[in-house]
């Protein structure tokens, strides 16, 4: 399953490959980054497709609200994207679709036409196909059905790294798009949990701390599941988590680094909660549920 040529350099261990598939830029580093950063320096290769150049993404950071970065904000978060890779040590490759922008108001106004939301499926999971061929992944992360929240990029996201995670292996689909290659586990990436929340939440109390998670779990509707429900992988990356920040904090248009992304220490983090969780969704190979390493099996 594994060939001599795909060995780590001390040639004991097997060197493979994990692509993660996202929307825009910076949802690399908000979703998973740790596991990223880990499995690279593993001597793992490690790629994220980010599907969408994130321009019509709004600047959520006071410091960054000038001019000239309006003024061109796809360079800027191309800049961006460059910055947060080299900082987890991956490898980064862009689809070059056109962000459908998050509608908003009563009613929604419809996603802007050619937009990656809206152009159709089977253009959008060739692009990615040809990736996937030319990578060969062996494990491939992306989001849930409902795109971890209901983003119409992060649902198209979705839907094509599905179609892609088939088709990849299929002669028959997309001919001209490369050697086929069959990826062998596909996973969602789950973030916030309830239960993560409530131990942050705690935590941060008992040390005399101020939760910033107050409001949120006064608004958490009690009848609403919690994805940890659906968790069967728990990625230990502690050791990465200072990576994670500062490669989200390179999305500087995105993140204010005084925000509640950073408001919890990493100490606490690393006690309390020191995994990434995903689900398992589709395998080709056999593993013992449930996993703490995307790749279980896959060496066997």
């Amino acid at each position: 399953m594994v060939r001599a040529d795909e060995l780590t350099d001390n040639g004991r261990k097997p060197r493979l490959r994990l692509m993660a598939v996202h929307a825009h830029p910076d949802d690399e580093s908000s979703k998973g980054a740790a596991t990223l950063a880990r499995y690279s320096a593993e001597g793992h290769d490690v790629m994220v497709v980010t599907c969408t150049g994130g321009e019509a993404g709004s600047i959520l950071n006071s410091a960054m609200d000038r001019p000239e970065v309006l003024a061109n904000m796809a360079e800027v978060r191309r800049d961006e994207m460059a910055r947060a890779a080299k900082i987890l040590g991956v490898s980064h490759r862009w689809l070059g679709f056109v962000d459908s922008g998050l509608p908003e108001g009563d009613p929604l106004p419809p996603v802007p036409e050619g937009s990656f939301a809206v152009i159709p499926l089977e253009e959008s999971t060739r692009a990615l196909v040809e990736v996937v061929r030319e990578f060969r992944p062996h494990v491939v992360i992306t989001y849930d059905e409902n795109g971890g929240y209901p983003h119409p990029d992060h649902i198209r996201t979705h839907e094509i790294s599905m179609a892609a995670f088939d088709a990849a292996g299929d002669a028959a689909r997309f001919p001209d798009a490369g050697e086929p290659w069959q990826p062998l586990k596909l996973y969602y990436v789950h973030g916030f949990s309830r239960a993560r929340m409530l131990a942050f939440h705690a935590a941060l109390e008992e040390a005399g701390l101020e939760s910033p998670y107050t409001e949120w779990l006064k608004s958490w509707d009690p009848d609403k599941a919690d994805v940890m429900e659906r968790v069967t992988t728990r990625v230990e990356c502690a050791e990465y988590f200072e990576q994670r920040d500062e490669a989200l904090k390179a999305h500087a248009t995105q993140i204010d680094p005084t925000s509640r992304w950073f408001a919890v220490p990493l100490e606490l983090q690393r006690e309390i909660w020191p995994t990434e969780e995903y689900e398992l969704v589709k395998s080709l190979v056999d593993s013992t549920l449930p996993e703490d390493d995307l790749f279980a099996g896959v060496t066997e």
